[in-house]
């Protein structure tokens, strides 16, 4: 009894949260990334509806033919509201087109093999299978998606941590593996033994669904609001996709005097210390476009604006750490200073570019 108290809690709590926090991504209330959190509020409206029919059931409110084939074609988007959801995060200028429609084709097909075998509970079985497997394919296609937006934002932005969507690989590996042990679980309920109890799944689901709202409430604008502006940069690609490119951004008796007012630039004016610099800032400072100071950067110093920028943010840091007079700052002082806008991004960069954590050089040079 106790068990079956928690479990029915715990359904509650589950599906008021989601439904809630769906509420609350729908609103906006931050104002940021506005098509992708709408469609990020339908997943989790979409995804609540797993429980719908539980919690109906818990009420004992009667559970109709009707409802149940609503449910379970809510239940089927909830992986396709997801995806648009990666796509609008990556390129919120994104124009939905006509082959975006082939995304609903199983979800109809699927609803009208539902109505079709709802009578016939084998063939039933075997049809909601196709509602946990067709997750899949989206997550993975979400992941690599993310995948190449974090490699693009490192031609356009010098500090990459609040809008590389790592967080959102976590809740697609999340949920991977939950639908993995999903598929077990309901396996070993139909072929082995029928369990009545699976608090643990739900709690673990409970996990994701706070897990998700904590980070997606967190996340930043990834892209300028400007639309002129987030244009020009979602166009800029990254270095090795430039490579085939037939007419060259600047011409080659530019191309020197151009690498080189860039380095008196970084050199003199430090724009690198300002944590939120991007291709399009130093762009203007340089009186290029982003194309063209993305080539600049790509071409002479091997590099993509990430590594570039990041690069004298290190030696600055490095000056600062040497320097008995700056010892008075704490590496976290040390790494705003720096231009660094957390010292999680100041550790790990200064690790893999001097092969040590800050600490350890500011020891090595004290000679402590």
């Amino acid at each position: 009894m106790l068990i079956e108290g928690i479990q029915k809690f715990v359904v509650f709590l589950l599906y008021g949260s989601l439904v809630a926090q769906a509420f609350i991504m729908l609103s906006n209330p931050t104002k940021v990334n506005r098509r992708a959190n709408l469609f990020f509020g339908f997943f989790l409206f979409f995804w609540s509806s797993y429980w719908l029919i539980n919690v109906v059931t818990l009420c004992q409110l009667p559970v109709t033919d009707l409802l149940v084939i609503i449910v379970n074609g809510l239940q089927i988007l909830t992986p396709v509201f997801l995806y648009f959801s990666v796509i609008l995060f990556t390129n919120p200028n994104y124009r939905f087109r006509k082959n975006d429609l082939f995304c609903f084709i199983i979800p109809v097909v699927y609803i009208i093999l539902l109505m079709k075998f709802r009578d016939d509970k084998q063939y039933y079985s075997m049809i909601m299978f196709v509602d946990i497997l067709h997750n899949l394919p989206y997550i993975a296609i979400a992941y690599f998606k993310i995948r190449r937006h974090q490699k693009q934002i490192q031609s356009i932005s010098s500090s990459i941590e609040n809008i590389n969507l790592q967080w959102l690989v976590r809740v697609l590996f999340m949920l991977f593996i939950v639908i993995i042990v999903t598929v077990f679980y309901e396996l070993y309920n139909a072929l082995v033994y029928k369990m009545q109890q699976h608090v643990v799944m739900d709690l673990f689901f409970l996990f994701i669904s706070y897990t998700t709202s904590y980070y997606v409430l967190q996340q930043r604008e990834i892209y300028p609001k400007d639309k002129e502006q987030r244009k020009e940069l979602l166009a800029v690609v990254p270095e090795e996709e430039t490579r085939t490119e037939k007419k060259k951004p600047i011409a080659d008796g530019e191309f020197d005097e151009c690498r080189n007012r860039l380095v008196r630039l970084m050199g003199n004016d430090r724009p690198y210390l300002d944590g939120e610099l991007n291709l399009l800032g130093l762009a203007v400072m340089m009186e290029l476009n982003v194309h063209q100071l993305s080539y600049l950067i790509n071409k002479g110093f091997s590099e993509n604006f990430f590594q570039f920028v990041n690069k004298y943010r290190v030696e600055y840091a490095k000056d600062l750490l040497r320097n008995m007079e700056a010892s008075r700052y704490s590496l976290l002082g040390i790494a705003y200073e720096s231009g660094f806008n957390s010292k999680t991004a100041f550790n790990t960069t200064f690790k893999k570019m001097t092969k040590m954590t800050p600490s350890e050089f500011q020891k090595k040079h004290s000679g402590l």
